[in-house]
């Protein structure tokens, strides 16, 4: 009886079968060879060996002591454990397979003897013959001792040429000649969809291939780098892929492996790579000079939510960002750019996001004009702004000295959705404290009222409040005219300093 109702089961099944494929044969769908010519990758039809072949003697196994991928604490992690998420590394600090400790157990060897140098293994790629390898930062950075490891198992020290922690990439290079080499794609022609090989040395097993598509393209504000417009794919990458390759199915080099989103540490099919479009010429910098010079316009900018589009005016697809500031020494201020302006246009290039013009502007040469449009007061125009050298993050964070004339004072809170707030005047002591540039003036947040529309906004304690509409507030006296203006179920709009960085933010009271 068993038997007889698994075999129904089954026939059933295969009844099934045979209707679905029925029903695609005569809606039209064909699955002759015509078909596959047009729509399968000649690497299906015949697997994907000749782009293995072509593409593993390029990509290395990389040993760091003294640092490395093992060593990364202090960088920016994807929840819950970093870049390749799950729990900490290895015994030797490194990326090594699950079980494999150092003779004598985590400790070393029995009886006390010396430890093992601690290190860390990652993957990169050779872009030269002649020994220019490309990896991530965080796999060489603190190395005391970098040894590479080609596919055919010959091994090469090697030393740093530069490093570029804002996008996480490094080039390093060994003495070697006559070395199989990848070269880059063209950013351009990547969609949604194609296929794609990644190889590395996942747990430190050189010459690993995994197969996957690309899932989605532009991917920025992930968390991992300064500069981020990231290739995601569901391509299995794991610890040790960090600074491997994502080629395409005409074997070039896509992308440089960088993380994964993980609970458990392995790969759950979301995967990040830096793209040919930032590495090509981030690698072309190092390689010539050991360092990177970006371009800079002096702006700050966000992003724009429903509520910021409705409160300046903006058509409903919101396309563009918004700037926030403008720095009173840079091109911009002196090409004429304003607070609240939202840029449509980079080059004739349609702005989507903040992450995406960041490396627009990034790329530019130094000293070139670009064509910028913008929308101001429901108007668009175009401003040329001749970018600059992007100052150094220790100059870009030097504060004068706050004024010396503190006032502690507080005013009445309105009847509407600023009642929530707790504001004084800001003076030195604050200033210095919340890295406050001193020509900043306004009223500084001392309490937010917990559950409030305020808080939803994300309104804390220390924001300084400079406009309320876009009435400036320099002293409780403006603040308290432009908040009684509000009504009691209307939104507002504030433009906020926090930490140095001005923002502006909605707070609506539905």
């Amino acid at each position: 009886m068993a038997y007889r109702h698994q075999r129904s089961k089954v026939l059933s099944v295969l009844a099934a079968s045979t209707m679905v494929a029925a029903t695609f044969l005569s809606s039209g769908v064909q699955f002759g060879s015509q078909a596959e010519a047009a729509s399968v990758p000649p690497a299906f039809a015949q697997g994907f060996s000749e782009i293995v072949k072509a593409v593993t003697p390029a990509v290395v196994n990389i040993a760091v002591t003294g640092g490395g991928e093992g060593r990364r604490e202090g960088r920016r992690q994807l929840p819950p454990g970093g870049p390749f998420g799950g729990p900490p590394p290895g015994p030797g600090g490194g990326d090594e397979p699950p079980g494999m400790e150092p003779p004598g157990g985590p400790g070393g060897p029995p009886g006390g003897g010396p430890h093992r140098p601690e290190q860390s293994a990652g993957s990169g790629v050779i872009l030269d013959p002649t020994g220019y390898i490309v990896t991530n930062n965080h796999v060489v950075e603190g190395a005391t001792q970098i040894t590479v490891t080609l596919s055919d198992r010959r091994e090469f020290p090697a030393k740093i040429i530069g490093t570029d922690p804002k996008t996480d990439l490094a080039i390093i290079k060994i003495e070697a000649k006559d070395l199989a080499s990848m070269k880059w794609a063209d950013y351009e022609d990547l969609q949604v969809g194609d296929v794609v090989l990644a190889v590395g040395s996942p747990f430190g097993l050189s010459s690993t291939v995994t197969l996957g598509i690309i899932s989605a393209l532009g991917r920025g504000n992930v968390g991992i780098a300064d500069y981020e417009d990231f290739i995601q794919t569901d391509a299995a990458i794991n610890p040790g892929n960090s600074g491997g390759a994502l080629v395409n199915m005409q074997g070039k080099l896509i992308g440089i492996n960088t993380a994964i989103f993980s609970r458990t540490g392995g790969s759950e099919g979301i995967g990040f790579a830096i793209p040919s479009s930032i590495a090509t010429d981030i690698v072309e910098s190092l390689t010539k000079t050991g360092k990177v010079v970006r371009g800079w316009m002096g702006v700050a900018i966000q992003e724009i939510t429903p509520a910021l589009a409705k409160s300046f005016k903006l058509p409903d697809q919101r396309k563009g960002v918004l700037i926030s500031d403008v720095n009173e020494n840079g091109p911009s201020h002196t090409a004429g750019m304003r607070r609240g302006d939202v840029v449509l246009t980079f080059n004739g290039k349609e702005v989507q996001s903040v992450s995406q013009l960041r490396n627009l502007v990034a790329r530019m040469t130094v000293g070139k004009e670009a064509d910028i449009k913008i929308l101001r007061e429901g108007k668009e125009q175009v401003l040329k702004v001749k970018v600059a050298e992007r100052p150094s993050d220790e100059v870009l964070a030097k504060r004068e000295p706050g004024p010396a004339a503190p006032q502690t004072e507080t005013v009445k809170p309105p009847d509407n959705v600023l009642a929530a707030l707790r504001v004084q005047m800001l003076d030195a002591a604050m200033q210095s404290q919340l890295n406050i540039p001193a020509k900043t003036s306004g009223v500084v947040v001392s309490s937010v009222e917990a559950g409030s529309p305020a808080e939803a906004a994300g309104l804390q304690r220390g924001d300084v409040i400079q406009e309320v509409n876009h009435e400036v507030v320099k002293s409780l006296e403006d603040y308290q005219k432009a908040s009684a203006k509000v009504k009691k179920d209307e939104m507002v709009v504030l433009l906020l300093s926090r930490q140095g960085n001005n923002l502006f933010v909605a707070v609506n009271p539905k």
